[in-house]
């Protein structure tokens, strides 16, 4: 079963990246690509039924899977990317962090206007960072037909910010 090799392979980093977290680690996933193409698959079979056009990943580790993806459905990867790290016209927006504030940007011509886009990163925690991706989609006129991440820390109810976009929201291993 997919997911519990996902459990035995991602890593547990305590305090990273301050006290009190436990980061959960993908990168040990990275190392074996017959897993990575599993991945691919999985998601790719969870969203047979979906109207999707375009998938924009939310830099940096949903670039990871998110191209992978587009690549295997054959449709366009969208860039989101922290502020002043796409080089063309940009449209941004920002959200609160617990520790701050934070901004993200897309291309100003992305997407077209009605454009079906799901929207990935590695893992769902409070949902902000995605919540920011889902406004840039729908300011180029885009519509969120759902969002898939390899984790879903599911104690931080990331998932509730998300359905006023899309109820459609995968996770391939949950804790």
């Amino acid at each position: 079963m997919l997911e519990q090799k996902l459990r035995e392979v991602i890593r547990d980093i305590p305090d990273f990246p301050s006290p009190g977290i436990i980061f959960k680690d993908i990168t040990p996933v990275l190392k074996d690509a017959t897993l990575c193409v599993d991945i691919v698959n999985e998601f790719a079979d969870k969203l047979k039924d979906v109207d999707i056009d375009a998938i924009a990943g939310v830099e940096s580790r949903g670039f990871l899977f998110g191209l992978m993806l587009a690549t295997k459905l054959g449709i366009p990867f969208v860039p989101i990317r922290k502020q002043g790290r796409l080089p063309y016209k940009t449209i941004a927006e920002s959200y609160k962090l617990e520790y701050g504030q934070a901004t993200i940007e897309v291309h100003e011509d992305a997407l077209d206007a009605g454009t079906k886009v799901l929207i990935h990163d590695d893992l769902l925690a409070t949902g902000g960072t995605v919540v920011a991706s889902a406004k840039l989609i729908e300011k180029l006129g885009g519509v969120v037909v759902g969002f898939s991440f390899v984790i879903s820390l599911d104690f931080l109810n990331g998932a509730g910010r998300l359905r006023r976009f899309s109820d459609n929201i995968i996770s391939l291993v949950r804790y």
